[in-house]
């Protein structure tokens, strides 16, 4: 049984998730920019979602912190008869005269104001988590950046093989009729022809990668908030960054939430030492008795304390306080590692924009040209198959290294601005 509803709960899950793409087939095609895609992410993903569910956790942890000790009522009836009684006594004198009761109330005073730093150690705990969520947003951004360029990357590289293809189909028909009129060889001609094939096979892989790389972004934006058949729109160039390390590095201290929840737990560490020296005050009980014993009433009154003779909560309160040392490296270690951040993805997108650099304005422009002239050349009998071949080769690779250059520039500016803590670097 516990297996079917298994089942059951499966299909119905994957049931609504085909009525969603039904419903977005109905209402055309669907393009988001990168912007929109991290809007959409942090809205619908789930894992952020379930990170969320913390605080809101962490909330209602400050709402039992805050309560006070419930008092406590007793009462007790002894003497009691089972089977009999005294001869020539009625019952109710019998539970008059010959029993006992009792009723009482009691209630534990929190000394050391105990209440306030259990709030304030709860609400310090909430600060963290909410930055430590923040962080997990910091983190879902770049990996959302990270997946649509590579889905730009994938449709760059489409439209390029694409472009190839028709171009050299169009070489292969000049060559066919070259062929026929006896000015290229057999053998010249079907060595071109075979070339198609390497083309067509580029095609079909860009395909597939972006298939793959839709794919992989759109579990991240929240895989039933997104069409199966969505597309991604958005500049794929590159463009120079202009800001200095020191800038990036000022504005990362400000900015980074993994930091300021590094900050806050010094703040909750405090609390912590706080709350176990309150906890280290005794806490006295009061309670109040209504008795009747033998048709006497009485009325008593108790106080209660323990003796801090052995356990004054010196355990718990020399941890909290080497606990907040290490919270303090710890911010230390945190505010290091921001500074190293910032600086490894800056010279890591110098690299990046020097090579994306080189290739647009110097080597992509010597690739279509020489591919030009050699295509020119061999078009009208000038250039060998070979070299013409090579010259193809060469272009193809040239503007394929241009794309990844590009890829990896926009997956670095996306780096830098995790390291940050924001997308705006200027």
């Amino acid at each position: 049984m516990k297996h079917a509803r298994i089942i059951l709960a499966s299909v119905g899950v994957f049931g609504s998730l085909l009525s969603t793409d039904a419903a977005f087939a109905q209402q055309g095609p669907v393009t988001f920019t990168l912007d929109q895609a991290i809007q959409m992410a942090l809205q619908h993903n789930h894992t952020l979602q379930a990170a969320r569910t913390t605080i809101q956790q962490n909330q209602a942890a400050e709402i039992t912190a805050n309560l006070r000790p419930n008092p406590t009522f007793f009462t007790d009836w002894e003497y009691l008869p089972v089977f009999t009684r005294q001869q020539g006594t009625s019952a109710a004198d019998y539970l008059q005269n010959s029993t006992e009761g009792d009723m009482g109330l009691s209630y534990l005073i929190e000394r050391g104001n105990k209440r306030a730093r259990r709030l304030e150690a709860a609400k310090s705990a909430t600060a963290v988590t909410r930055s430590q969520v923040t962080d997990t947003e910091r983190g879902l951004t770049f990996q959302v950046g990270s997946l649509f360029i590579n889905v730009q990357l994938a449709q760059s590289t489409l439209e390029l093989a694409q472009t190839d293809l028709k171009s050299f189909q169009q070489t292969v028909g000049i060559s066919e009729v070259r062929f026929k009129d006896g000015a290229m060889s057999e053998n010249d001609y079907l060595k071109i022809k075979l070339q198609v094939l390497q083309f067509e096979s580029d095609v079909q892989q860009a395909l597939l990668n972006k298939a793959q790389a839709l794919s992989d972004l759109r579990q991240q934006l929240g895989y039933e908030s997104v069409p199966a058949g969505y597309d991604v729109t958005g500049e794929f160039e590159y463009r120079p960054m202009l800001a200095t390390l020191e800038d990036l590095q000022a504005k990362a201290l400000q900015n980074r939430p993994d930091l300021r929840a590094a900050v806050l737990s010094v703040t909750a560490a405090n609390s912590q030492y706080a709350l176990a020296k309150a906890n280290g005050k005794q806490d006295p009980t009061i309670s109040a008795n209504y008795s009747h014993v033998n048709g006497i009433s009485t009325a008593t009154w108790a106080f209660s304390i323990p003796l801090a003779i052995f356990d004054r909560n010196q355990g718990n309160i020399a941890q909290t306080r080497i606990a907040i040392r290490q919270a303090e490296e710890q911010q230390k270690a945190a505010n290091g590692q921001v500074l190293t951040d910032v600086k490894d993805a800056y010279e890591g997108l110098q690299e990046s924009a020097q090579i994306a650099q080189l290739l647009k304005s110097t080597y992509l422009d010597v690739a279509q040209r020489s591919r030009d002239i050699s295509e020119y050349a061999y078009r009208r009998g000038a250039l060998a198959l070979l070299d013409f071949l090579d010259a193809e080769r060469t272009y193809r690779a040239t503007q394929l290294a241009y794309r990844q250059a590009v890829a990896a520039y926009l997956t670095t500016l996306e780096q830098l601005r995790q390291a940050v803590g924001t997308r705006n670097l200027f």
